[in-house]
């Protein structure tokens, strides 16, 4: 178990400071985002097949996404050299953000022990949050889903969130 860890986020919670560079160097921050909904999914390493799998799903869905005011957001602990191959490589069109510190992965429950291949290891979460964020910038947890499937989600997500 991972000291310190936090317990998962529920919806209704305050969401944690988001205040971290994306691959281009361009700080996000809950403000940076004010009047939106926010979809922040987090995965746990650019370039692998099941990252690959879920980025590109995303960046499929964008336009209903964003036309249903929705912006998109995906989070990894990898640095903004390999998150920008990553953006090139597969034509990704929104931002790709970087917390090789693991602060902001630790602070929404998405960095801990889990299961992969029947063993129990301490790594990346992959989990998705719908995040809304007010006028002023202030941030509320709409849905929290962890340990969910690099395959499908974003599907799943959209039946979910009527777009």
């Amino acid at each position: 178990m991972i000291e310190n860890a936090p317990v998962r986020l529920e919806p209704g919670d305050t969401a944690p400071p988001l205040d971290v560079s994306d691959d281009t160097g361009a700080v996000h921050t809950w403000k940076k985002h004010k009047g939106r909904r926010v979809v922040l999914y987090v995965y746990p390493s650019a370039m692998t097949p099941g990252c690959t799998t879920q980025a590109c799903d995303f960046r499929d869905s964008l336009d209903s996404l964003n036309a249903a005011g929705i912006t998109v957001l995906g989070l990894s602990p990898d640095k903004p050299e390999k998150l920008a191959k990553f953006r090139e490589r597969d034509g990704l069109t929104f931002p790709l953000l970087s917390d090789p510190e693991k602060t902001v992965l630790l602070a929404y429950g998405a960095y801990g022990e889990k299961k992969l291949y029947g063993k129990t290891v301490v790594g990346v979460i992959r989990s998705t949050f719908v995040v809304d964020v007010d006028a002023k910038g202030s941030a509320v947890i709409e849905r929290a889903m962890y340990a969910v499937k690099a395959t499908g989600h974003v599907a799943k997500l959209r039946r979910e969130l009527g777009v």
